[in-house]
């Protein structure tokens, strides 16, 4: 089959490993802030997401996060302990991991393509109920 592998074959069934193209998938999303799933390994998401303009603050009481920048660039905003505001650019083949628990928004002041990488129960704005939020989201 192509764009799949077979890896080999385990007594009862088949294994099949598939090449992801990460550009391709992102040329599939055409709006910002609703991730799609690329990909799911031990009750984890690969999601893809385009970001464009300040998301909502937010946090996540069970689930670190995982963001790394395909394309473009983006800041992490973020609350620390005493409740003072910092931020941090990330930039392409970079990645920061937010630690749950931690208050914070990303802001793209242009387009960005973002990899996440979090549990599959993961709601995308947190503890906040907005027009962001995403409860179910798309495979691409």
């Amino acid at each position: 089959m192509p764009g799949h592998l077979l890896l080999r074959t385990v007594p009862h069934r088949l294994v099949l490993m598939k090449k992801i193209n990460l550009q391709e998938k992102l040329a599939l999303i055409n709006d910002h802030w609703n991730p799609r799933i690329a990909g799911e390994l031990n009750h984890q998401q690969v999601k893809l997401v385009k970001f464009q303009g300040p998301f909502t603050w937010h946090h996540h009481e069970n689930e670190d996060e995982l963001f790394m920048v395909i394309n473009g660039r983006f800041k992490m905003e973020y609350r620390d302990e005493s409740g003072g505001e910092k931020s941090i650019w990330i930039e392409p083949g970079e990645m920061i991991i937010v630690p749950k628990g931690t208050e914070h928004r990303p802001v793209a002041e242009e387009e960005c393509h973002v990899l996440l990488f979090e549990p599959a129960t993961t709601l995308n704005t947190g503890n906040q109920d907005n027009e962001f939020t995403r409860r179910e989201l798309a495979a691409i």
